[in-house]
């Protein structure tokens, strides 16, 4: 089974502590994410505020190319439309380059109305942006070749140099499977992310996606199998670990909700192919209370409850892998690096020894061939 190391780069704090030091800290956390033993290390994509501080995955990890030799090195993800193609396409193929092909692609449609706002991106276009980028980007990363027309504009026909240097099939993924985004993810034979877990009980297959996939490509294949996120808080006390986990998943959620401008009733019914966020908005009267419940989907425990809880996961999903949130929250540096290595020491090991019906890590051996 493949173990990553996630991180939203999730400041989260006050204003006191300065980003600076938050971001070299996370950094230094993802290097040793590989001397602890995981298998990759993903980075997430956001602007303008302190729910994360990472607003360039490809440059960060492009950094860390540098820093590690081993780990794969995962966006989840890129924001597609906040990009032009052809710059997009010239920073994945250096990522590749410099890491000696470790790149793995993780690609998202944004949600957050101020993001777009400050990126100068008119968020009715994201939609079409999405698909039309995808359209061009990923047949420019096999064939070295960008070609197209769509919503970004017209992109002439113009050779990447440097040229890719291995097929990414089968290191593509998609972290928002809805609408659209699912037939342009199945057309580009991407696999899916579980960014988020539901809360034990609530957990539901991606049989709507495998459909979609059947009917896109006509060919009788199935979907690779997805990869697992979702917030983890571990201690030798149960009760420590949930009371911890739940207080840094409900600080992460208060952080999403003004991020993704959710506490404005009002801001999606206007803006196209986003009129069904409406319904998730909240007034002020509503927001405790759903961050309460949001809360729950914390995966916390004992090291052996962390582990029966992820068999469960693994039973439901059929993932080739997992790739934990371990630091989130504002939780402080310490407590993150508590919860880091206790997983890596107690959980990790076991967690590698399972199977996998599928494993990204033998598509990187086919790439590579």
């Amino acid at each position: 089974m493949h173990v990553g190391f996630a991180t939203g780069f999730a400041h989260q704090r006050d204003d006191s502590y300065p980003d600076e030091k938050f971001l070299r800290e996370e950094l230094e956390n993802c290097v040793l994410a590989e001397e602890l033993g995981f298998d990759s290390v993903w980075i997430t994509e956001h602007h303008f505020g302190s729910y994360s501080l990472s607003n360039d995955p490809l440059q960060l990890l492009t950094y860390l190319a540098g820093r590690t030799s081993r780990v794969k090195l995962g966006t989840q993800c890129i924001i597609v439309p906040w990009h032009n193609p052809a710059r997009l396409a010239e920073k994945i193929v250096n990522l590749d380059i410099m890491s000696g092909g470790r790149a793995i692609l993780g690609f998202g449609g944004g949600l957050g109305p101020k993001e777009f706002t400050g990126l100068g991106i008119d968020q009715n276009l994201s939609r079409d942006l999405y698909t039309d980028i995808l359209d061009v980007l990923i047949p420019a990363l096999e064939t070295g070749i960008l070609e197209g027309e769509g919503a970004y504009g017209v992109q002439p026909r113009t050779e990447l140099r440097p040229r890719p240097i291995k097929s990414f099939e089968g290191r593509k993924f998609c972290g928002s499977l809805s609408g659209s985004s699912m037939r342009a993810a199945a057309r580009h034979g991407f696999g899916n992310m579980v960014l988020m877990l539901p809360q034990r009980g609530k957990e539901t297959p991606p049989d709507l996606y495998k459909e979609v996939w059947q009917e896109e490509r006509g060919d009788g294949s199935e979907p690779p199998p997805p990869m697992l996120g979702g917030n983890y808080y571990i201690d030798e006390s149960a009760e420590l670990a949930e009371v911890q986990g739940r207080k840094y998943l409900a600080n992460t959620m208060r952080a999403a909700v003004t991020n993704y401008s959710l506490d404005k009733p009002g801001i999606f019914k206007n803006i196209k192919g986003y009129e069904s966020y409406e319904n998730m908005t909240l007034e002020p009267d509503e927001i405790e209370p759903y961050v309460e419940n949001f809360s729950h989907s914390a995966v916390t425990g004992t090291p052996q409850m962390i582990l029966e809880r992820m068999w469960e996961l693994k039973e439901i999903y059929k993932p080739q892998g997992f790739f934990p949130h371990v630091h989130y929250g504002g939780m402080p540096q310490e407590e993150a690096l508590k919860n880091m290595h206790l997983f890596a020491e107690k959980v990790l090991p076991e967690l590698k020894s399972w199977e996998a019906e599928a494993s990204i890590d033998d598509r990187f051996l086919e790439a590579a061939e």
